[in-house]
């Protein structure tokens, strides 16, 4: 019969007597059904919004009634005692039937053919609305400032308690309606219709404040390096090493040059103190300081520079005479006998029979 807001109007233009009796107001009874029920192609718009799809005689007698603009109806589930707010978009649903929005009667616990109280309603303009996401990924979103304002432009009214479902980028998002400006005198829903609305956000269902980072100690405030005890020495023939005849190189050799090799290397730790142990109630103020170069009394240094002793092939006759015996009388017959095996050599040169020539 009516399609919507255009068509009232043109029947409002072609002279429809319209009784408005203050005294009287819109209240009817209907079976709900989501808006996935309705007949005709799918609007994936009217799920995501807060307006319901009412039947044309509903337009009709509304028509005949004092009902302010826009029409706002209050929606009651007298079994469980739950009640929310919507607008209307359209009047082409089948008599006695009403289409809701699919989180609207998950707010409202309806399944779907329950009975539902529908009346009109005056909400005041709302001011303030503090929202909360039921999904930490909302904070995916890079500007839910213009996402929200974008998704509120199918909405008519905000409830007090209600969980709101907006669609963006092919992702459904729950938003919990905290509280709600004005409100009060039995009043939990607003318009925001044409008003200027300031919205806050609560942290997400599940959202996890960041572990503050730790403080600065000392230590690094002052950028003390602790000693490394990896050693930078070089080391020269690192490489493997194999011999001609195809054997490999002996394990201790390899282990000798592997600068990777189980034994510590003492110039790495050289330069690491040693803990120090004090009893309770003793300060260290450091070691004594011994100046450089000085020597304890009494102390001799142990290291002799040539101290070992020198072998020759063979001995010269100058040392064999130095090393003979230091008695004289030995040495008096040693000399003797040297004397006369050189007088022995001697009558024994050209010792032949000699012949002259005459």
């Amino acid at each position: 019969m009516f399609g919507d807001y255009e068509d009232f109007d043109r029947v409002l233009d072609f002279g429809l007597p319209l009784h408005q009796n203050p005294n009287r107001r819109f209240s009817e009874t209907y079976s709900c059904y989501s808006v996935a029920f309705l007949p005709g192609n799918e609007r994936e718009n009217v799920n995501f919004g807060g307006k319901i799809i009412l039947p044309p005689s509903a337009l009709a007698k509304l028509a005949s009634l004092n009902i302010e603009y826009p029409m706002l109806f209050e929606l009651n589930n007298a079994n469980k005692q739950i009640r929310s707010h919507a607008g209307v978009l359209e009047f082409i649903a089948e008599e006695g039937r009403v289409y809701l929005p699919h989180w609207m009667m998950q707010t409202l616990s309806l399944e779907q053919g329950d009975h539902i109280d529908i009346k009109n309603a005056t909400l005041p303009l709302g001011t303030f609305v503090k929202i909360q996401p039921q999904a930490v990924d909302f904070l995916d979103i890079s500007d839910p400032k213009a996402v929200l304002e974008k998704a509120f432009r199918n909405f008519t009214t905000l409830t007090q308690g209600d969980i709101i479902q907006i669609n963006y980028n092919n992702k459904i998002y729950e938003i919990l309606v905290l509280e709600v400006k004005p409100s009060g005198n039995n009043v939990d829903g607003i318009s925001i219709v044409e008003t200027d609305l300031e919205v806050d956000f609560a942290p997400p269902v599940g959202y996890v404040e960041p572990a503050p980072p730790p403080k600065d100690t000392m230590a690094d405030k002052i950028k003390i390096d602790e000693p490394s005890m990896k050693s930078d020495r070089w080391l020269a023939f690192q490489g493997a090493g194999n011999k001609l005849n195809g054997k490999s190189v002996k394990s201790s050799s390899a282990n000798a040059s592997n600068p990777n090799s189980d034994k510590q290397d003492p110039d790495a730790t050289k330069d690491v103190p040693a803990p120090l142990n004090l009893p309770f109630g003793k300060l260290f103020f450091g070691y004594k300081v011994v100046p450089l170069g000085e020597k304890k009394k009494g102390v001799e240094s142990d290291n002799k520079t040539f101290s070992g002793e020198g072998q020759v092939l063979r001995p010269s006759r100058l040392n064999a005479s130095r090393t003979a015996s230091p008695t004289p009388s030995t040495s008096a017959s040693a000399s003797a006998e040297s004397s006369n095996s050189n007088d022995k050599r001697n009558n024994e040169t050209f010792g032949g029979k000699g012949y002259s020539l005459k």
